[in-house]
């Protein structure tokens, strides 16, 4: 049997990709009632983007799918490199220094899962 695959993007947000990893990597292989909950309560910047798109890719999945909520499972999460906007810090004897501003292009995929030894073997 194949397992439907949900998938949800965003791109183009002002964080640095290292950072959102960070935040990323505790929801990686949970359960959607379970990311949801960590990314309430984690306290960073990368944790609303993802809880947004946490909730977005829960909406196709219910809507366009007819997936249970309950049964969703984070199969996937990737943080890459978006584009780096390039600014100059004006310095001393003329000189100028960069400052790189970085932003990330999130994507997530959710399966279903039909029972819960399968989720605890994940």
């Amino acid at each position: 049997m194949v397992q439907q695959v949900v998938k949800a993007s965003v791109n183009m947000q002002r964080i640095s990709p290292r950072k959102a990893r960070l935040v990323a990597d505790l929801i990686r292989y949970k359960s959607a009632t379970q990311a949801l909950v960590i990314l309430q309560t984690t306290n960073k910047k990368a944790s609303k983007i993802i809880l947004k798109l946490l909730n977005s890719a829960i909406a196709n999945a219910t809507n366009n799918f007819g997936l249970d909520a309950t049964k969703l499972f984070v199969s996937k999460i990737l943080v890459n490199d978006g584009p780096t906007l390039k600014r100059f810090q004006p310095h001393a004897r003329g000189r100028a220094y960069p400052i790189l501003k970085r932003t990330s292009h999130f994507y997530i995929e959710l399966i279903e899962l039909n029972d819960e030894l399968n989720m605890e073997a994940k």
